[in-house]
């Protein structure tokens, strides 16, 4: 099914071979201990390390309950009236979903996938890139599509990728789109990743967005065994990525991540925490003092 599909649920094997989710999951570690496939979250893919990409409908139905909490908790960052950027992925598709309803926005794409979700927003000016279409993904890609960037500058992007590791920060698998990636995040004075928890710790062929050029995480809790997502989430947290955590129940609101040590000063402003979030940013005061502090600013 692996091999057909490129990626298959756990709880489609479970139904397939009439079992338990539960055995499902222990022969999917046997067998990725043979090297025959690659875990990820609720499911497994084939095994490709850096080179293989997942097209859309395998990537459609992996996490997909992670990323509609991180949508959820990333459309909070967007304010009426602003200008942002828009990266292609089955996660920022989501988002682009819930920015159907705020009012004077402008979306800058390269994304089908991202334009078809606000085609219908009479609120919304979708502007996309030209370029060559790419279609395991939907997006516009090539020299068309970077040149078209030149000389854009909007308030924040919303990017995804294939990995995203402390090291060498988010990174896809396909030349082009990393190269649009770049592009979009030169428009940019903030940069926002939004990754689930699976990609964590994977590091895929072509950097897209260093680490000490991301604004902010927005991702979601990883399971209590998931140590590698846990400590590559610290790491970030410790290097200055101001890092948001959707609710394990999908909700908007969330936590952010507090470092153990702030080693740098994130580039572009910082904004307070939006409603629905806790208010503790990375290396800066307390929940208490930092909603004080909001909330003396809003009576000014």
């Amino acid at each position: 099914m692996v091999r057909a599909n490129g990626a298959v649920s756990l709880r489609e094997l479970a139904r397939v071979v009439q079992t338990s989710e539960v055995t499902v999951r222990r022969d999917v570690r046997a067998l990725e201990a043979e090297g025959l496939l690659d875990r990820r979250h609720g499911g497994a893919v084939l095994p490709g390390g850096f080179t293989r990409e997942s097209g859309f409908p395998q990537k459609s139905h992996l996490a997909t309950a992670e990323k509609t909490a991180i949508a959820d908790l990333a459309a909070n960052f967007v304010e009426e009236g602003e200008a942002i950027v828009v990266g292609a992925g089955t996660t920022t598709q989501e988002l682009a979903r819930r920015l159907a309803r705020v009012p004077g926005l402008t979306v800058v794409t390269n994304s089908l996938l991202v334009a078809q979700a606000l085609a219908h927003a009479n609120r919304v000016e979708v502007v996309m890139t030209g370029g060559t279409l790419r279609g395991s993904n939907y997006a516009l890609v090539g020299s068309g599509a970077e040149q078209s960037l030149q000389g854009l500058r909007v308030s924040r992007a919303f990017l995804s990728g294939s990995g995203l590791t402390a090291e060498r920060g988010l990174s896809t698998s396909n030349m082009l789109s990393a190269s649009v990636d770049r592009a979009l995040v030169q428009a940019a004075a903030e940069v926002v990743v939004l990754a689930d928890h699976t990609k964590l710790g994977t590091d895929t062929m072509f950097q897209t967005v260093p680490t000490d050029v991301i604004t902010r995480l927005v991702t979601d809790e990883p399971p209590g065994h998931d140590d590698r997502a846990q400590t590559e989430l610290q790491a970030l947290a410790d290097q200055g990525v101001q890092i948001a955590v959707a609710g394990a129940s999908g909700s908007p609101g969330g936590d952010e991540v507090p470092a153990r040590r702030a080693t740098r000063s994130v580039p572009g402003p910082r904004r307070s925490a939006p409603a629905g979030l806790r208010s503790a940013v990375i290396g800066e005061p307390a929940p208490g003092a930092e909603r004080g502090r909001v909330a003396d600013l809003r009576r000014r």
